[in-house]
């Protein structure tokens, strides 16, 4: 797997900071030559019913040139937030793709605006004093730039876009984008232009890129499946940041935990074969993320089950609504404080940062000779040890779960996560019914265990709030947690009975 010579990357930000854009230091100071400027119109078709959208294609009209583009990358494909395709083909005024299936294309939105392209030079520090009378030296471009500005319309609707195309080696390129994070929402988009044309046209909303665990099916080697991985869980992240922020269903908060923590434990996964500096400088951004999660998770969960059981048991009980108001003042602090976290350069730098180590694969700069053999393994014998190393201890740990104190089941609680993490990345490398039912039976035993868990998580934001003014709501809802946990408790022993019967859906040797 090699590193590209060239690297293209997209990136999106608001109006308003693009036009503050040529005046940002790594901007300013690297000008080199002079900027091209002009108008710009770009048109997208499709059938009426939608044929290429449904097979992620658009027919992009720009410059009298007509060409076929993915709307969405390719399912199964490699993929990382930033990256811009090549067109599919090119044809002449008058021809459609046979994808369009013989039927007439219409114009169904456009984007009209404005292009400026620049060319930036080696930052100062790269530029030695023996070439300082050599002015090519000096101003020789390192990185291309091309910022849009304009609207994407349809016949209904408009939006404001701005975007910001950066071309070049790798390193000056992911270190632009990286700089200007620093400072500025500067962020990969979440969709291309022609599918925000659909959406707007359609009266829809954008389809994502990807969605759920990582399909590594496709990837034949170690390495392969770790960039895969953390690529295509960058973008559900990313995905789902914005209603994280949002807040205005728990949902946002969830999904990007979840993506966040499947992150994680991929980079666990791969640790066997490889690890690093860069890894591990990765992983603790992560957790920090994560960390800033956490609060607003556990208030959704608590107001979402516990809570909601309270008051819908007693509607007309006074002190459980106030109990219930005073979690819900708790709710919105955790939101504020993690807007801040979310709206920062944090997000940003781990999401430039994950970027980076997909297209630079920063783990080769260390390692031995064994992890670089590893890397470049077949995925299937990696995968198959990962995943009966994980499935041993998870039958150690829960030999005795009807007996484990509330430590000890939480100790399991993540050894069951951990497993399913592992099994959702590898299962599509060994497709087929025994791995559904095997996927399914984990969850089951997971998601008992996790409401467990929420359960014990509940006594303690309950502490949080004091008991004055809420003492008997307080100790109402302990008891009612603590038979939440029996009943909990119960499910995971009747799901682990389902579970470890079940056969191993990865081959053993």
């Amino acid at each position: 797997m090699d590193a590209p010579d060239r690297l293209t990357l997209e990136a999106t930000l608001p109006a308003a900071s693009a036009a503050r854009l040529a005046r940002h230091p790594a901007i300013a100071t690297r000008r080199s030559g002079r900027s091209r400027g002009g108008a710009v119109e770009t048109a997208w078709h499709d059938t009426q019913d939608g044929a290429l959208a449904a097979l992620g294609l658009v027919l992009e009209t720009a410059r009298n040139v007509r060409r076929l583009v993915r709307s969405l990358p390719e399912p199964g494909a490699f993929w990382c937030p930033g990256m811009v395709e090549a067109p599919l083909r090119v044809f002449a005024r008058g021809d459609a793709p046979e994808e369009a299936g013989g039927a007439p294309l219409l114009p169904i939105a456009a984007f009209n605006g404005k292009r400026l392209a620049f060319a930036l030079g080696p930052v100062q520090a790269d530029v030695q004093a023996d070439v300082q009378a050599d002015v090519q030296a000096v101003v020789q471009p390192v990185v291309q730039a091309v910022l849009l500005q304009g609207r994407v319309r349809s016949l209904t609707a408009e939006e404001p876009v701005a975007r910001l195309t950066l071309s070049g080696p790798p390193e000056p390129v992911l270190a632009l984008a990286r700089a200007l994070a620093e400072d500025m929402p500067l962020l990969p988009p979440v969709a291309t232009l022609a599918e925000q044309g659909r959406a707007l046209a359609r009266g829809d909303t954008l389809r994502a890129r990807r969605q759920g665990a990582p399909d590594t099916a496709g990837a034949a080697t170690v390495e392969r499946a770790l960039a895969h991985a953390i690529g295509h869980l960058l973008e559900v992240a990313l995905w789902h940041a914005p209603a994280a922020i949002a807040g205005t269903a728990p949902e946002g908060v969830h999904q990007l935990r979840v993506a966040l923590r499947r992150l994680r434990s991929a980079l666990r996964l791969f640790r066997r074969a490889v690890d690093g500096p860069a890894l591990r400088a990765f992983d603790a951004a992560l957790r920090e993320i994560l960390v800033a999660l956490g609060p607003a998770r556990d208030w959704d969960v608590w107001l979402g089950g516990l809570g909601a059981e309270l008051a819908a048991a007693m509607p007309g009980e006074k002190r459980v609504a106030r109990l219930i108001a005073l979690a819900e003042a708790e709710r919105r602090r955790a939101y504020d404080s993690l807007r801040v976290v979310l709206d920062g350069p944090a997000i940003r730098r781990v999401i430039w940062d994950g970027v980076a180590l997909t297209q630079l694969r920063a783990w080769r700069a260390d390692a031995s000779a064994e992890s670089l053999a590893a890397l470049d393994a077949p995925l299937a014998d990696f995968a198959g040890d990962v995943l009966a190393r994980r499935w041993k201890r998870l039958r150690r740990d829960a030999r005795d779960i009807a007996e484990l104190d509330p430590p000890a089941l939480h100790a399991l609680r993540l050894d069951a996560k951990r497993m399913r993490y592992a099994a959702e990345i590898f299962a599509p490398l060994w497709p087929g019914r025994p791995a559904r039912r095997f996927a399914k039976r984990l969850a089951q035993l997971q998601d008992a265990l996790g409401i467990a868990n929420d359960t014990a998580v509940a006594a303690g934001l309950l502490r949080s709030l004091g008991m004055g003014g809420v003492g008997w709501a307080g100790g109402v809802a302990e008891g009612w947690a603590a038979a939440r946990m029996t009943h909990a408790r119960q499910q995971a022993i009747d799901s682990w009975k389902r579970l470890k019967v079940q056969d191993s859906f990865w081959p053993t040797h």
